[in-house]
C-alpha cells in the first residue's frame, strides 16, 4: 500500500510579518502532531518538507521524534513568488504586485506562479516521493496549498473545485492506494483522513 501523510505546518505569523517561522503555539502544535504520529503504526518513514522556515521547523519536530532526517524539497512549497515579495506581508504583496484577472491560469500578482502551475509542481513532487519510497510511509510537511493540490492528483478533482478545503495548522491529511502510485492509468486513491 502506498501511504502519504500531508502535514500542514504549525501556526506561523508569515501573513503578518513575511516568511517567519513558527509561533510558540505553532511549536507546540508541531510537537503535538509529532507525538500523535509516534503513536501510529507507520512502519518505515521518509519525512520531507517545503523549504519554507515554518514547514522546516514542523518537519524537524516530526523527524526528530521518529528518529529520521527530514529532507527539504521546494516542490512542496506554497506559491513560488518573485524576489520582490520577500519580506512583504500578504497584504503588502497584493498591494504592490497585485494584478487584475488572476485565477487558475493567470497569477494574482505580477511574477507569481498560477494556481495551475502550483498544482502541477506539487503533484509531480508528491508522485516522485511516493515512487522513491514505495515501501515506506511518506510524510510531507507543506502548506494549505500543498493539501489543496493533492485533491487534483489523488482525488481527480478539477483545478477549480466547487468547494474549499480548510486546512488547520499541524493537521494530517492521509491518502492511500493499493495500486502502484506510478502506474498508468493511475490507481484509485482513498482519502483516509482530513483532520484538525
Amino acid at each position: 500500500m502506498a501511504r502519504l501523510l500531508l502535514i500542514r505546518h504549525g501556526e506561523s505569523d508569515h501573513t503578518l510579518r513575511g516568511p517567519e517561522g513558527l509561533t510558540p503555539a505553532g511549536r507546540d502544535q508541531a510537537a503535538a502532531v509529532a507525538e500523535r504520529l509516534t503513536a501510529e503504526e507507520l512502519g518505515a518513514v521518509a519525512v520531507y518538507s517545503s523549504t519554507e522556515v515554518r514547514a522546516i521547523e514542523t518537519a524537524a519536530a516530526i523527524a526528530s521524534r521518529l528518529g529520521v532526517e527530514a529532507v527539504q524539497d521546494c516542490g512542496l512549497c506554497t506559491w513560488h513568488t518573485p524576489s520582490e515579495a520577500v519580506g512583504l506581508t500578504s497584504a503588502e504583496f497584493q498591494q504592490r504586485l497585485g494584478i487584475e484577472g488572476g485565477g487558475v491560469f493567470r497569477p494574482f500578482q505580477a511574477g507569481n506562479e498560477t494556481w495551475a502551475e502550483l498544482v502541477v509542481r506539487v503533484s509531480r513532487t508528491l508522485l516522485e516521493l511516493l515512487a522513491r519510497h514505495r515501501l515506506e510511509t511518506v510524510i510531507a510537511v507543506g502548506h494549505t496549498e500543498t493539501v489543496g493540490a493533492s485533491f487534483a492528483v489523488f482525488g481527480n478533482q478539477p483545478l477549480l473545485r466547487d468547494f474549499d478545503v480548510v486546512v488547520a495548522p499541524a493537521s494530517i491529511t492521509e491518502w492511500t492506494t493499493d495500486g502502484d502510485p506510478t502506474a498508468w492509468p493511475p490507481p484509485r486513491w482513498a482519502l483516509r483522513r482530513l483532520s484538525a
